[in-house]
């Protein structure tokens, strides 16, 4: 059995990550062509160049030493597989198979969970229907404490189910209902709004959380860094952390950058026109942590 395996916090080193190329999420340009638009991507995006882009990422965050594990090709899932962060959720003993809002989704779990197994990663519960939960929806506030998204892409029920497996590993579930933004074709996260840059100290953009929870993010002594409107669109506030204050975000998004810098922020960037704008998936999207080390 592998021990390198416990994320229960976004900020701790990041050791070990799943992720997946476009070349084995979007194979070809005919399955691009055929599928971008149904599954609402902004635009089409130029294969070569996600490829090269994706890459890019990938040597970045090896750069740290994370040891980085590949999906493998299947052939029931599609392009938005590249984003691997949604189909689980990491806890300290293993990862949680979510079960996805988005139908067009719906394999994403079961690809996951046999990788998972093939691979000696134990697989400690899995939602089932009606429960819904994505993995860009939640988000570890400590060890004890998890904050879930409550909108199209996750219901009351899959909270319920994950409470249940989390059982004592955990103090507090803080639900966190989401606004109705652009309705529900499009991918609105929890995530898509706060990323932990360190312990106590997040990104947020306030416009699309409700009150009581930045409140909460306030009492806990969190300092919140304000996504400037104009580059919300950009994805400024979808950031990876490497470890505390370092990180990954997208570049083109130069006051977010400054903000997190006026903080003692390491910040590196990717370009990510191809793999992220267009199927709205910034640099947390596009891994899924499965071991941060204490």
């Amino acid at each position: 059995l592998m021990k390198n395996i416990g994320c229960t916090s976004m900020v701790d080193p990041l050791e070990r990550v799943i992720m997946k190329s476009p070349i084995t999420a979007w194979k070809d340009l005919n399955k691009i062509k055929n599928n971008w638009k149904d599954l609402n991507f902004s635009s089409e995006p130029i294969y070569n160049k996600a490829i090269s882009q994706f890459d890019q990422l990938m040597n970045l965050i090896k750069s740290f030493g994370t040891e980085i594990l590949m999906l493998p090709n299947d052939n029931k899932t599609n392009l938005d597989s590249i984003y691997t962060h949604d189909p689980g959720i990491s806890t300290s003993t293993g990862i949680i198979i979510g079960n996805m809002g988005k139908a067009e989704r719906e394999n994403e779990p079961k690809t996951l969970k046999n990788f998972l197994i093939h691979n000696n990663i134990p697989v400690v519960g899995e939602i089932k229907y009606p429960g819904i939960i994505e993995g860009g929806d939640v988000l570890w506030i400590n060890k004890r404490t998890i904050a879930v998204g409550e909108g199209y892409r996750t219901n009351k029920e899959g909270i319920q189910q994950l409470k249940i497996i989390l059982g004592d590993q955990i103090d507090q579930i803080i639900t966190v209902p989401l606004p109705y933004w652009r309705g529900s074709e499009t991918c609105l996260h929890l995530m898509s709004n706060v990323s932990p840059i360190d312990y106590n100290l997040y990104l947020i953009y306030p416009k699309l959380l409700p009150v009581r929870f930045i409140e909460y993010l306030k009492n806990q002594n969190i300092k919140l860094i304000n996504v400037p409107n104009e580059e919300y669109e950009s994805m400024a506030c979808n950031v990876l952390a490497l470890a505390p204050k370092k990180c990954i975000m997208m570049s083109g998004n130069p006051k977010t950058k400054k903000l997190l810098e006026s903080n003692n922020v390491e910040v590196f960037t990717y370009d990510g026109s191809e793999i992220s704008l267009k199927g709205a998936g910034g640099p947390t999207c596009l891994t899924r942590p499965i071991y941060r080390s204490k």
